[in-house]
C-alpha cells in the first residue's frame, strides 16, 4: 500500500486529490496538511511514502516544508512530489534543490497523477527529459556556487560518467546505450552515484552535478 500525504491550503484542492487516490487499491492517504509546518509534523508522524506538497501556502510554504523533511534523517524514505499551478517557475527550481523529488501541475490528467505518485513511491524522480533539460538551461543563464565536500572523489570513472549523462537529461536505456551497458548495469552506477553523493533521487543528482562543476553547463 502506497501511503500519501496531501498539503495543500485549499481544503477542495485536498478533497480532490484524496478522492481520486482513494479510488485505488494500492493507495492510500494517510494525512492531511493545509500549510507547511503541518506537513513536516504530519511527515514525521505518519512517514509517508510520497507526500504530495502544494508550493505556495501561508505562514511555512512547500519550499521550506521540503527542505525540514529532507534534512531530517527519520524521514528519508519520503519522496516529496511539489504540487504548483505554474509549472517549472523559480519557486520549482529552488523546491527541487531543497530536495523535492520532482513537481506536478495541478491540471495534470488524473492517470497521470496516479502514475506519477506510483512512480515517485519507488523513489524515482518525476523529472522527464524535458523537464531536465529547462532546469540545465537554468544552470547556463545563472550558475550557481560551487559546492565543496560533495564526495566527488568517492565516485568511479562510470559511475562519474553515468553522473554527467543523468544530468543530461537522458534515461536509464539511453545511458546504457551511451555507455554501452544494460540499464540494470546503468541504473547501479546511478544508485551507486546517489549514495556516495548523499542525493535523495534522480533531481538531486542533476542539481549536484551542476553545483559540484562535473558537469558543464550547456545543453545536451
Amino acid at each position: 500500500m502506497i501511503r500519501v500525504l496531501l498539503a495543500d491550503d485549499q481544503p477542495l484542492i485536498r478533497s480532490a486529490f484524496r478522492a481520486l487516490l482513494e479510488l485505488e487499491d494500492d493507495i492510500e492517504v494517510v494525512a492531511e496538511a493545509a500549510n507547511g509546518q503541518q506537513a513536516v509534523e504530519l511527515a514525521r508522524t505518519h512517514l509517508p511514502d510520497v507526500a504530495l506538497v502544494d508550493i505556495q501556502m501561508p505562514g511555512t510554504d512547500g519550499i521550506e516544508a521540503t527542505a525540514r523533511i529532507a534534512a531530517d534523517p527519520t524521514l528519508t524514505r519520503v519522496h516529496v512530489v511539489i504540487l504548483t499551478n505554474y509549472g517549472l517557475d523559480e519557486y520549482v527550481f529552488h523546491a527541487l534543490r531543497a530536495g523535492a523529488a520532482g513537481f506536478l501541475v495541478k491540471d495534470i490528467l488524473p492517470d497521470d497523477f496516479l502514475h506519477a505518485v506510483r512512480v515517485a513511491s519507488r523513489g524515482d524522480a518525476l523529472l522527464a527529459p524535458s523537464i531536465t533539460r529547462r532546469l540545465i538551461d537554468r544552470f547556463v543563464a545563472q550558475p550557481p556556487t560551487a559546492v565543496t565536500n560533495t564526495g566527488l572523489e568517492e565516485l568511479t570513472a562510470r559511475e562519474r560518467e553515468a553522473v554527467t549523462l543523468v544530468a543530461q537529461g537522458l534515461s536509464n536505456d539511453e545511458i546504457a546505450a551511451r555507455m554501452v551497458i544494460s540499464p540494470v548495469t546503468a541504473k547501479t552506477h546511478i544508485n551507486r552515484a546517489m549514495t556516495k553523493l548523499h542525493a535523495r533521487d534522480r533531481a538531486q543528482l542533476v542539481v549536484l552535478a551542476y553545483e559540484s562543476g562535473l558537469a558543464t553547463a550547456r545543453r545536451p
